[in-house]
C-alpha cells in the first residue's frame, strides 16, 4: 500500500491546487500499475471553508477524472480526525464521496485508528458499535487497510497526533483487541506511530506476540 503526499487537496478553493491533486494522483496510479492489485491511500482533503458538500463533489469529481476501469490498483480514502475543515472525519462523508464515484468497484477506505478515535467513534470502549456503524453507513467490504496508531490525545479531541502503540490515549488494551477482532483480522496494518527502526521492530513484535 502506498500513501499519496500530504500535501495535496482536492478540494481547495484554489484552481492550481487542485491540478496538482489531479496531476500527482495520475501519475502515481501509472506508477502503481507496475506493481498490479495493490492499494493508493489518501486523504480526501480539507474544504477550507467552502462547506463539506463543495468538498465532496470536488473530491468525487477528481476521482471520476483519474480513476480508470482498466486499472488493478484500488484507492483508499482514509478516515479522518476532523481537524480545521477536513472531509472524512464522518463515515457519512466518505460514503458521500464514494457514491459519485462512477467506478466505486476501485474505491475502498483505509481505517485510521488515532484518526477515528480523535473523530469521535470509540474503538476503545465500543469497537462493535463503531464497526457495525461503519457496516451500516458505509459497508465493512470497502474497508481494505488500516493504519494502526496510538493517539496523543484524548478521546474525540479532533486532533491529529499519533502515538506510539500502548503509550497513548488508547492504549495496549483497546489495540489488541482492535487487531485480534474477527471482523479485521484479516486486514493489512500499516504503522505510522512516531518512532524509529529500533522501535517499530518492537512494536511489530508486540503485536505479533498478541495476534492470536
Amino acid at each position: 500500500m502506498s500513501h499519496a503526499p500530504y500535501t495535496l487537496n482536492p478540494c481547495s478553493d484554489k484552481p492550481e491546487t487542485r491540478e496538482f491533486a489531479e496531476m500527482v494522483l495520475k501519475d502515481d496510479l501509472k506508477r502503481m500499475a507496475y506493481v498490479p492489485n495493490n492499494y493508493y491511500n489518501f486523504h480526501p482533503g480539507s474544504h477550507v471553508g467552502q462547506g463539506v458538500e463543495k468538498g465532496i463533489e470536488m473530491i468525487a469529481d477528481l476521482l471520476n477524472k483519474v480513476l480508470r476501469k482498466e486499472q488493478t490498483t484500488t484507492v483508499l480514502l482514509e478516515t479522518m480526525s476532523g481537524k480545521g475543515s477536513e472531509v472524512g472525519s464522518k463515515f457519512e462523508e466518505l460514503r458521500a464521496i464514494i457514491d459519485k464515484v462512477d467506478l466505486k468497484e476501485k474505491m475502498g477506505v483505509c481505517l485510521d485508528t488515532c484518526h477515528v478515535y480523535s473523530a469521535g467513534y470509540d474503538i476503545k470502549n465500543n469497537l462493535d458499535g463503531v464497526l457495525d456503524e461503519f457496516d451500516k453507513v458505509i459497508g465493512l467490504n470497502k474497508l481494505k487497510a488500516v493504519h494502526l496508531n496510538d493517539s496523543k490525545m484524548p478521546f474525540a479531541s479532533n486532533k491529529d497526533r499519533h502515538e506510539k502503540i500502548g503509550l497513548g490515549s488508547i492504549g495496549f488494551e483497546a489495540i489488541v483487541r482492535f487487531i485480534n477482532h474477527e471482523k479485521l483480522k484479516h486486514l493489512p496494518f500499516i504503522l505510522e506511530t512516531p518512532n524509529d527502526l529500533t522501535g517499530w521492530g518492537q512494536e511489530i513484535k508486540f503485536l505479533k506476540e498478541n495476534f492470536k
